[in-house]
């Protein structure tokens, strides 16, 4: 008779996991600005105008700065 132990070492043969690290980085990473020491700040994802990027602070629970969170109406609190 097997252990439980037995059992769910022969279980977790069975999955294989393959997860690109240095994807998931730069994805983490895409709504961020590094400050140094490993330390980040979120920033606006909205597009300008120009059709860039804005890169400003957000505001404390939302997902953009002082000027898009005024002018999109999608704005919501991040949980």
């Amino acid at each position: 008779m097997k252990t439980r132990s037995q059992t769910e070492k022969e279980n977790a043969a069975l999955f294989e996991v393959n997860i690109d690290f240095d994807d998931a980085s730069e994805q983490w990473k895409a709504n961020k600005k590094s400050i140094g020491n490993g330390h980040y700040i979120y920033v606006c994802c909205a597009v300008t105008k120009t059709g860039n990027v804005c890169n400003k602070k957000t505001v404390n629970g939302y997902e953009f700065c002082k000027i898009h969170n005024k002018n999109t109406d999608c704005s919501k609190l991040l949980i």
